[in-house]
């Protein structure tokens, strides 16, 4: 049996539905190819993560209609599912739901699921590798912060709906989910933390990335971030 699901939250990168926060300094198209560098790098250091953990990569998908578009970009061990429900938050809780129904109905299941978003390409596998242990010690819920005030990556053993019942993208997730899970009684663990990028302050700190580390997790979106750059534009 298999440690159980790693999955990448992602939409299609197309102008205006993504990193719509770095615009108006970059136009629609340059944040949504910006974005797509990031996701690629994103869906391999991701699928190196997962084979390395014993993990299954699954891409959760946005919107529904776009499995092809993101077939052709995603390597082909990923299980491709689109994501599920009108909002962000219940996309989540479903993710996690569904995940959970699986494990119940095959015999080969999926004791864990960690979920990350597409927009945190330096998150690297030591960060990956402690929610893991974390939730196999015991933890019902682990999450790494980000600089916002959110996370970059939510792992359970077992759905918690109520978990996901707030706004989310603002300063204030993080604690939020905290309180919930606690009044819930779930044993809470945090890894260390990561960032996100999405406005061009946080791009600072995917420049202050050692290169060698930088090179290895996300050598599209630097070459990107070095043509913006080139050009005035970042």
């Amino acid at each position: 049996m298999r440690r159980g699901r790693l999955s990448v939250f992602a939409k299609a990168p197309r102008p205006g539905r993504v990193k719509t926060r770095l615009t108006p300094v970059l136009s629609s198209e340059q944040a949504a190819a910006f974005y797509d560098a990031m996701l690629a790098d994103v869906l391999v250091a991701s699928l190196d993560f997962a084979r390395r953990l014993e993990l299954e990569p699954f891409l959760h998908f946005d919107p529904p209609e776009a499995r092809e578009e993101l077939a052709v970009r995603a390597p082909q061990a990923y299980a491709l599912v689109p994501q599920r429900g009108p909002g962000l938050a219940e996309r989540m809780a479903n993710a996690f739901s569904d995940a959970f129904e699986a494990r119940g109905a095959v015999e080969v299941g999926c004791p864990a699921l960690l979920l990350r978003g597409s927009d945190s390409p330096g998150l690297d596998f030591e960060t990956v590798e402690e929610a893991l242990t974390r939730l196999e010690a015991g933890a019902d819920l682990v999450l790494t912060p980000d600089q916002g005030g959110g996370y970059a990556l939510i792992g359970m053993k077992n759905p918690h709906p109520s978990l996901f019942e707030l706004t989310l993208s603002t300063e204030s997730v993080l604690d939020e989910t905290l309180d919930r899970a606690r009044a819930l009684g779930l044993a809470v663990a945090q890894t260390r933390p990561s960032f996100d990028l999405d406005v061009p302050a946080d791009l600072a700190r995917l420049d202050a990335l050692p290169p060698a580390r930088s090179l290895d997790l996300c050598p599209r979106t630097v070459r990107f971030r070095e043509t913006l750059h080139r050009i005035g534009v970042l």
